[in-house]
C-alpha cells in the first residue's frame, strides 16, 4: 500500500514577468481568477487532496513569513460588506493557512523549478509530496490533486498530471518517452525537457501537479543547470524514473489553464466566471456583445 501524501509544496518564487507592471507590486501567484488569488485556488485544491502541511519557497521579495499575505486574506475576509459565505470562506482558507508550514524555506535567486522544490528538502524529509504550481489553474469536478492522490493508493511510486498537446508546442514543456499506455494512466520510461518536435518522444506533457518521491532530492542536489541555464525539475524526474520506483503520468479530468501567460489567464477568468450561477448569465451577456 503507497505511503499517503501529507505535505505538498507551492513554489511561488518566481518573478511574473509576463505580468509586469502589475507584478512590481503583487506577487503572480496573488494575480485573482474571478475573486479569489491563484494560491488560493491551489491551497484549496490541496486541502481536497487531504494534505495536512504547506510548505511555501517563497522569493527574497516576499521573505516576510507569509505576513504579507494573511494580512491580504484578513482584510479581504473582514472586508465591510463582504457576503457571510465568501467571509467564511477566507477565514477558513486563513486557519488552513496559519496551520500549515507557513512560509518556510527561501528560494532567494530564481534558479528555477528544480531548486525552488530543492530547498523544501528538510521539510519534506524521507516521504513522498505534492508539488502545486499556482499558475496551472485547473477547472475540474474532482480537484486534480485529489485525482492524483486517489491514483496513487493503488500505483506508488511517483505520479504526474499529463495531457496532449498540439505536437508544435512540445519545446515549452516537460514531454513523456511512453512505456505503456491504458488510456488514463501511462507508464512512463522518460521524459525529456522542452524537445524540439522532430525529436520530441510524444506529445504528452507534464502539468504543474505532481506527487513525488523524496529521492527527487538527492538528484536535484547534483544533475546542475539544464535549459535555460536553470535547475530543471524534469532532468531530476529523468533520473529518478530510473530508479526502483515506478513512475506514471495521469491524464486527468478537467482543464487546465496557463495562468503565467495573460491569454491564459483571461480565459481563467472566463471559464471560471462562467462556472457559477451567479455570474454566468451576466458573463453570457457581455460575452455576446463583445463576439
Amino acid at each position: 500500500m503507497a505511503q499517503r501524501i501529507r505535505k505538498a509544496v507551492f513554489p511561488v518564487g518566481g518573478l511574473g514577468t509576463r505580468f509586469l507592471p502589475a507584478t512590481k507590486s503583487m506577487p503572480k501567484e496573488m494575480l485573482p481568477v474571478v475573486d479569489k488569488p491563484l494560491i488560493q485556488y491551489a491551497v484549496e485544491e490541496a486541502q481536497a487532496a487531504g494534505i495536512e502541511e504547506f510548505i511555501f519557497v517563497t522569493g527574497a521579495r516576499q521573505d516576510d513569513d507569509g505576513r504579507s499575505f494573511r494580512s491580504f486574506l484578513r482584510a479581504r475576509g473582514h472586508a465591510r460588506g463582504a457576503r457571510q459565505g465568501r467571509a467564511d470562506r477566507r477565514r477558513q482558507f486563513l486557519d488552513a493557512a496559519n496551520r500549515g508550514r507557513w512560509p518556510t524555506p527561501v528560494s532567494r535567486k530564481p534558479l528555477g523549478l528544480g531548486h525552488a522544490v530543492w530547498c523544501a528538502r528538510n521539510l519534506v524529509g524521507d516521504e513522498p509530496f505534492a508539488v502545486l504550481l499556482a499558475d496551472d489553474l485547473i477547472l475540474a469536478e474532482t480537484p486534480c490533486l485529489k485525482q492524483l492522490v486517489e491514483a496513487h493508493a493503488s500505483t506508488g511510486g511517483s505520479l504526474v498530471a499529463v495531457m496532449e498537446v498540439p505536437h508544435e508546442h512540445t519545446n515549452r514543456y516537460g514531454v513523456l518517452d511512453i512505456a505503456g499506455d491504458d488510456g488514463r494512466l501511462v507508464a512512463v520510461k522518460g521524459v525529456v525537457e522542452k524537445p524540439d518536435p522532430k525529436v520530441a518522444p510524444s506529445n504528452l506533457s507534464i502539468i504543474g501537479r505532481y506527487i513525488l518521491q523524496p529521492e527527487v532530492f538527492d538528484h536535484l542536489a547534483h544533475i546542475g543547470r539544464g535549459a535555460g541555464n536553470e535547475i530543471q525539475l524534469t532532468d531530476a524526474l529523468a533520473e529518478l524514473i530510473g530508479g526502483n520506483k515506478p513512475f506514471h503520468g495521469l491524464r486527468f479530468d478537467g482543464r487546465r489553464f496557463d495562468c503565467g501567460d495573460k491569454v491564459g489567464w483571461l480565459q481563467a477568468n472566463i471559464a471560471f466566471a462562467l462556472a457559477r450561477p451567479d455570474m454566468a448569465p451576466a458573463v453570457r451577456r457581455i460575452l455576446d456583445e463583445y463576439c
